[in-house]
């Protein structure tokens, strides 16, 4: 049984809920010559939910061939991807404040949905799970949106936003599962673990 896994995502939030559940990782990061962010690339008339899973399984046959050629020791390796949706129109991370300003605009005063699929695999046995939740938004001001967006933390984040940041004052209501929505849904990643026999220290 592993003592740990490899985590193959830069995100500081996914690192701090594996930390909370008391799960030891290392990171597996792309290579300078990997092009990792083509990987997120939207198909034409792609659902939300079949692109978040579509990239996930990328972003994890990506790690695995990683961990192959660095000759790493073995053990499990977990890929996570969350987009946000209005309908059928994937919100991915905004590419400058400009079009941070028109992902805001466009959630504001409605219900969304954020998608994170989460993916694991050791060895051979490979096991994922989605998670799906609700986030409403009231009505925001241009001027609440461009203050916001100038204050940086839109930058990198699907749909413009942090749960857990600023735009925790924008959000009138939540149903599904805050972590899912942060990034990693702790429930399912520990479901995923302990079904590829790595056991969460911090669960009971």
């Amino acid at each position: 049984m592993s003592k740990f896994i490899y985590l193959a995502s830069q995100s500081p939030r996914r690192r701090q809920l594996l930390q909370q559940m008391g799960v030891r990782f290392e990171l597996l990061l792309p290579d300078a010559n990997e092009d990792a962010e083509a990987l997120e690339a939207v198909l034409p008339g792609e659902a939300p939910a079949a692109y978040v899973k579509r990239v996930t399984e990328l972003k994890l046959d990506a790690a695995v061939a990683r961990l192959q050629r660095r000759s790493l020791p073995p053990a499990p390796i977990l890929c996570c991807d969350t987009t946000v949706a209005l309908g059928r129109t994937i919100y991915g991370k905004p590419v400058d404040e400009a079009d941070a300003r028109r992902m805001l605009h466009g959630l504001s005063g409605t219900t969304h949905r954020v998608l994170t699929a989460v993916a694991a695999q050791q060895g051979r046995n490979r096991r994922a799970a989605l998670c799906d939740s609700r986030v409403t938004f009231a009505a925001l001001t241009p001027a609440q949106i461009r203050r916001y967006v100038a204050s940086g933390e839109p930058l990198g984040k699907a749909g413009a936003y942090a749960v857990q940041g600023a735009a925790a004052t924008f959000i009138t209501r939540i149903s599904g599962s805050y972590s899912g929505i942060m990034g990693l849904p702790v429930f399912e990643t520990a479901q995923l673990l302990k079904a590829l026999g790595l056991s969460c220290s911090k669960t009971f």
